[in-house]
């Protein structure tokens, strides 16, 4: 790949950051197997989501035993657990000074997280958290968010993250999800990104919601994540990606009243068409299993995580993870503005090409030699990357360009066979930006033509 020596500058500076968020997600991946628990209020109301209002009182556990998670989760030679430790109906059971909506108020006014990380500590196992940005009690839904739900968020996260130890990593869900429609410019994802790298820079972040970006792309995550139960697969043809992938061993995440009579998951099937080829295709498989009422893990779901163990144990590192950039993790300024290009094919007109949607593109007409597409922002902005998004990795050969008021001036000039293309370089200010397309292996099509100007530190 050739770039241009302006874009050289930036490149150096980040590929110390991206060698270090390398290594936590080769580790991340060679965990192999972990445990998700979802236990909260929802625990008690015999539905995953339930009234926004439901009485802290419901939450009583009589005989909650977080050693017998941990341990559940050694006998089926999982690596990790991770807890929900607010569900999307804000449910908080940690001891929080956000919010009287929390355990301290319940009848058990025990601190739930950090039985939790202490008891998975002592077994040797390491610690996530699971965090819902989606709050229906607190009213964080759409059209409704205030500065005062910012910083809600950004206080509960700093609670997580200084009062239990090292955290692994932080798995966010509600956010960017068709069903909660709250955008990451909304809840702006970049700040809260900045700020658990800040308390705790080996933190992974795991955004749950990314299923309409490109599997070879890492946006708004540092891990690609994969709930199974909502259809959500990873693509055979695809480039390798650190990735997490989730399914319950029960009929649904949180405990009912049924699941003690129910059929769990078989082992046999959770090693052979999980655990075994997932962890071949670079992806980490956490499997939730459900505590009930009492605070403990049902008799049918602890004897199949026995067999599990019987059947299959972590045999070290996976395959090597190929160099990857850092995530995409800011707001893309050309979404909805002013596309120009040379001749369209038909109705694939320049429009399509930034309407943040990879299933639209704009494609060049074939009678076009060389090609070129334009976003146009009228007035200056301040800019520092740039990233070409195909439906297939077609176009290898261009030239990025930003229009300095005077001339057009290069960014980049080369080869990139990759299908989603990222080029960061050192900020500049513009008000318009370009790619003039040299060579591609069929007719030029573009998902998504997009500009950020990201921070960093």
């Amino acid at each position: 790949m050739a770039f241009c020596n302006f874009a050289g500058l930036a490149q150096s500076t980040q590929s110390e950051a991206s060698k270090k968020l390398n290594v936590l997600q080769q580790k991340f991946v060679d965990l192999r197997f972990g445990m998700f628990i979802h236990y909260n209020i929802p625990t008690y109301a015999n539905a995953d989501w339930p009234d926004p209002d439901a009485d802290p009182k419901l939450f009583n556990p009589k005989k909650l035993n977080a050693d017998q998670w941990a341990k559940a989760a050694k006998s089926a030679n999982m690596s990790y657990g991770c807890l929900t430790t607010k569900h999307h109906s804000g449910f908080c059971i940690w001891d929080t000074k956000s919010t009287d909506y929390n355990v301290m108020n319940s009848p058990y006014k025990k601190d739930v997280v950090k039985q939790f990380t202490d008891a998975f500590r002592a077994n040797g196992l390491k610690v996530m958290l699971y965090y819902s940005i989606l709050d229906t009690h607190h009213k964080l839904r759409p059209n409704q968010i205030t500065p005062k739900h910012i910083e809600m968020v950004k206080q509960q996260i700093t609670e997580l993250l200084t009062k239990y130890g090292k955290i692994e990593a932080l798995i966010i869900d509600g956010w960017d999800a068709p069903w909660s429609r709250i955008s990451y410019d909304q809840v702006p994802f970049e700040e809260i990104y900045h700020l658990i790298k800040t308390l705790q820079p080996d933190c992974l972040v795991m955004d749950l919601n990314g299923a309409k970006y490109p599997a070879e792309g890492l946006y708004y995550t540092d891990i690609k994540t994969y709930e199974m139960g909502a259809g959500q697969r990873m693509s055979k043809e695809s480039k390798v990606m650190p990735s997490l992938a989730c399914l319950p061993i029960n009929t649904s995440w949180f405990w009912k009243t049924d699941f003690p009579t129910v059929s769990v998951r078989k082992p046999q099937e959770i090693v052979d068409n999980l655990i075994k080829p997932l962890n071949a295709a670079s992806c980490n498989f956490i499997l939730n299993v459900a505590p009930n009422r009492d605070g403990l893990i049902d008799e049918n779901a602890l004897a199949s995580l026995k067999e599990v163990g019987k059947l299959w144990k972590n045999e070290g590192p996976t395959a090597a993870l190929p160099a990857l950039a850092l995530p995409v993790i800011s707001s893309n300024l050309a979404i909805d503005q002013a596309a120009n290009s040379t001749w369209s094919d038909d109705m694939n007109i320049m429009d399509f090409a930034n309407d943040d949607s990879y299933k639209s593109s704009w494609t060049s007409n074939s009678a076009v030699k060389k090609p070129w597409l334009e976003i146009d922002f009228k007035n200056e902005k301040d800019i520092n990357m740039m990233v070409l998004a195909e439906q297939k990795a077609n176009i290898d050969t261009y030239i990025l360009e930003y229009w300095n008021g005077v001339e057009w001036k290069k960014v980049f000039s080369g080869k990139n066979e990759d299908r989603i293309k990222i080029h960061r370089f050192d900020r500049v200010w513009t008000s318009k930006v370009r790619i003039r397309i040299e060579h591609s292996k069929e007719t030029p099509s573009i998902a998504e033509f997009q500009v950020f100007n990201e921070r960093r530190s």
